[in-house]
């Protein structure tokens, strides 16, 4: 990274705005065009859907495969830095940009990210260091691992090493038989099996680094899966247990700096049921770019995770972000656009009518089961009544209730 900052608004010398770059166009990119274009920034998208979210609202759109050595040209020379909105853009293709250009998150880190078995090694290292661990685990690559699978294992999760995201990638296995049936079903390419572990909660940190290591973090989020995809995400006054939302921030902080990270990390926890009155914490996964669980920032906080993607590529100060309102975020999937087979229109009026809801989707134009359409986030001065509109607007929706 440049250790010059990226001003916005006219270059010296006038005639251009300065210019940040995103690999990708999904939600994610454009809510990051959004943030970087209230700061004065001009932003260029380089993802092959022509009608991409991020696409649509950005200055321009590069619209190649992302690794085309041509689309990679025209986005350099269109920017002075670039981001990624997903992990699974071509680590090589990022590393092209960052022999020419700042590019945070860098392409080692994202690698590191893209391949469980180096993610699992990368806790495990930070584990060691003093911080929390991984679920017991083991990688399977060959025949040989498959067979030298510790019996504690089993019943397990094997998840492939690579483009695993969603839920996707993912076989439930509750003996050495299905574990093996499973390896041959996801084509004997490698994977991790973990063991499954009894849950009681599931939370994620967000921490924004710059490159002089320069840290910050929100609020510790608690998240709500369902068929492996985030469904709600409550931020709420005592949501969390004061010593899990400790270590869960401290180990995010070591996975980002033995990383070096620069931009928006996102690292996922489980809280496990061991009987104790906390549970104890393991590390699930992380993603290098803002994440679902932290939306709610836009509405809830007086900065956001995208701002602070801005803000970490562009080399600017980091302030520490505040959250002035209790929020619940919930997802909402193509399947609200469906009823007994037949296409609804969602409820919006219904929904904007309650207090505190502010709803944002993401101009897709195809609203098919489990696409992320797009996210309601409410708001409230307290955490009872964030969760008595919440319930109401997921009621509204269609939208199963949760505990």
């Amino acid at each position: 990274m440049s250790a010059t900052p990226i001003l916005p608004g006219p270059v010296a010398g006038g005639g251009r705005l300065a210019t940040l770059g995103v690999m990708g166009g999904g939600q994610l990119g454009r809510m990051f065009v959004h943030a970087a274009q209230a700061l004065g920034y001009q932003t260029a998208v380089l993802d092959p859907d022509a009608t991409s979210p991020a696409g649509r609202v950005s200055d321009y759109h590069v619209a190649t495969a992302y690794d085309d050595e041509q689309g990679l040209a025209q986005l350099m020379q269109r920017c002075e830095a670039i981001t990624t909105e997903f992990e699974n853009v071509p680590a090589g293709a990022l590393a092209t940009l960052a022999a020419q250009r700042p590019v945070a998150p860098g392409p080692q880190a994202v690698a590191v990210a893209q391949d469980r078995i180096a993610e699992k090694a990368h806790f495990a290292a930070c584990a060691r260091a003093g911080g929390v661990g991984p679920a017991p685990h083991a990688a399977i690559v060959s025949p040989a691992d498959l067979a030298a699978v510790p019996d504690a294992l089993l019943p397990g999760i094997l998840k492939t090493a690579r483009l695993g995201y969603d839920g996707k990638g993912q076989v439930r296995v509750a003996d050495r038989a299905a574990l093996a049936a499973a390896w041959e079903q996801l084509g004997r390419v490698p994977c991790v099996l973990e063991q499954r572990l009894a849950l009681r909660d599931e939370l994620s940190v967000i921490v924004a680094r710059g490159a002089d290591g320069a840290q910050v973090h929100f609020p510790v989020q608690r998240n709500l899966h369902r068929d492996g995809i985030l469904a709600v995400t409550e931020v709420v006054p005592g949501g969390v247990s004061p010593v899990l939302a400790e270590q869960a921030i401290a180990a995010t902080g070591a996975i980002a700096a033995q990383l070096r990270y620069v931009g928006v990390l996102c690292v996922e926890f489980f809280v496990v049921d061991d009987g104790s009155a906390e549970g104890t914490l393991v590390v699930n996964e992380m993603a290098p770019r803002p994440h679902n669980s932290g939306h709610y920032t836009i509405d809830a906080c007086d900065v956001s995770q995208f701002e602070l993607q801005v803000r970490t590529l562009a080399g600017l100060p980091l302030p520490t972000p505040r959250q002035h309102s209790p929020a619940i975020m919930l997802n909402l999937l193509g399947d609200l656009w469906w009823r007994d087979g037949q296409p609804v229109t969602p409820d919006w009026a219904g929904v904007l009518a309650l207090p505190g809801t502010h709803l944002h989707l993401y101009g897709k134009h195809d609203a098919r089961p489990g696409r992320k359409m797009g996210h309601l986030t409410i708001t409230a001065a307290t955490a009872e009544a964030a969760q008595q509109t919440a319930r109401a607007a997921a009621e509204r929706l269609g939208i199963a209730p949760w505990r």
